[in-house]
């Protein structure tokens, strides 16, 4: 833990519990550690509603770690459940249970118990889908996200060390079925393991090299941000100036990345736009061939003086909800929007080209502030009875206390770059 922090002087961390040996191993080892420093450890349980038997299981888990003085909750995955890639909806909704739960009680590390054996079969996973270099990183022990610090201190422990724990520890486990499935492929590499291991693919050796592949992330991840400082600007409206000549002169690899992260950012998109679009379009850029301009990845990049203007395409934004008092959304994977009590029932959507003259009409100073007509359409726009009445974004109607609204996209334009423990 100590090369994860930092941490308060009484840490407080929720860990995800699902009751497998694993998570239960952390759960012990992180509530010795929290209480060795006057912090308390929450353990978190997703009943996914997808067997039967969960529901008494999270219990179960409940009563082992009441026993030993460690706080549990049990979250439920409410709302009906998708037929296709159930596997991976389900991973999404844990995820966003566990964040929000942290989120509402003000908890900034969420601590997960993927281990040794997990990194070396998520790099040999990535490895048969072809993944680059930072597919093959595998796992970092610390991702920063909005809301809090997904910690994964385990990831060079072995399975078996946590087993070995338990069992010191007299505590028993739930065995997944779903580990002996065969129609999973982490379970199929399980089971090749050993022919692995005998040819040298040990899984110390496959997640040492998986720590090797993130320290080369980390760097080119540190060089990207510098190059994105200098040759960016992102604009509170949800859009970004972008410096041509310096991208154009920095080397491929790093004015890929930064080009990929623009577009995340200003698109509200958690992953990078293939490989072969995004190098179809430095290409032009570099070029000076955009014409008109291009779109990728929900995005419209055109040409502006010497430089080029990322904004979001209208088209492909499709976010339109109601809200009410005391909601809070993210629009359009960009925009934090809050009401307040006493706000009344509103329309949240994007703005429109009628929109803009409507705003215009009702705000003339808005044509002074520099918004370019590209971006417009796709500035946030909150209606009451299809009257608008507040863009916040361009000021219109957000002063006062009832109503907030920020860009904050499921991506930042330059974060924190992929961490490498300090052993």
């Amino acid at each position: 833990m100590a090369g994860l922090g930092p941490f308060e002087r009484r840490p407080a961390l929720a860990v995800g519990v699902s009751g497998g040996a694993d998570s239960l191993a952390l759960a012990l080892l992180a509530a010795a550690w929290a209480e060795r420093r006057g912090g308390a450890v929450t353990a978190l349980t997703v009943d996914h509603g997808l067997r039967p038997e969960a529901a008494a299981e999270a219990r179960q888990v409940a009563r082992w770690l009441g026993a030993r003085g460690i706080a549990h909750r049990r979250l439920l995955w409410r709302g009906t459940k998708p037929r296709q890639n159930i596997q991976a909806a389900a991973r999404s909704a844990r995820y966003a249970l566990l964040t929000e739960w942290c989120r509402s009680q003000g908890i900034l590390h969420l601590a997960l118990a993927h281990h040794l054996d997990d990194q070396a079969e998520t790099l040999l996973l990535r490895l048969g889908r072809g993944s680059g270099l930072d597919g093959l990183a595998a796992m970092a022990p610390v991702a920063e996200l909005p809301e809090l610090r997904l910690l994964r201190p385990l990831l060079d422990v072995p399975r078996a060390r946590l087993i070995a724990t338990l069992e010191a520890a007299g505590q028993p486990w739930i065995e997944d079925p779903s580990n002996l499935d065969t129609a999973y492929a982490r379970v199929r590499l399980r089971g090749l393991a050993p022919a692995l291991a005998a040819e040298g693919l040990t899984a110390e050796r496959l997640a040492a090299t998986a720590g090797r592949l993130g320290r080369a992330r980390a760097a080119l991840e540190a060089a990207v941000a510098a190059l994105l400082v200098a040759a960016t600007a992102l604009d509170p409206a949800g859009y970004c100036r972008v410096d041509r000549a310096a991208l154009s002169t920095a080397p491929d690899e790093i004015a890929l990345r930064a080009l990929g992260r623009v577009l995340m950012t200003v698109g509200g998109r958690r992953y990078s736009p293939r490989l072969d679009g995004l190098e179809r379009l430095l290409a032009a850029v570099q070029a000076g061939a955009l014409g008109g301009g291009r779109t990728l990845a929900g995005c419209r990049v055109l040409p502006q003086d010497a430089g080029l203007i990322v904004c979001r395409e209208p088209a492909e934004i499709a976010d339109e909800r109601p809200l009410g008092p005391g909601d809070r959304v993210v629009w359009d994977g960009r925009f934090r929007v809050a009401l307040g009590p006493g706000a009344g029932r509103l329309r949240l959507a994007k703005l429109g080209p009628q929109g803009w003259k409507e705003l215009a009409a009702r705000h003339p100073a808005v044509q002074q502030q520099g918004v370019p007509a590209a971006v417009r359409p796709s500035l946030p726009a909150l209606r009451r009875a299809g009257r608008l009445v507040a863009v916040p974004p361009v000021g219109y109607g957000s002063a006062g206390r009832r109503l907030e609204a920020r860009l904050a996209p499921a991506r930042p334009l330059a974060g924190p770059v992929f961490f490498i423990a300090n052993s």
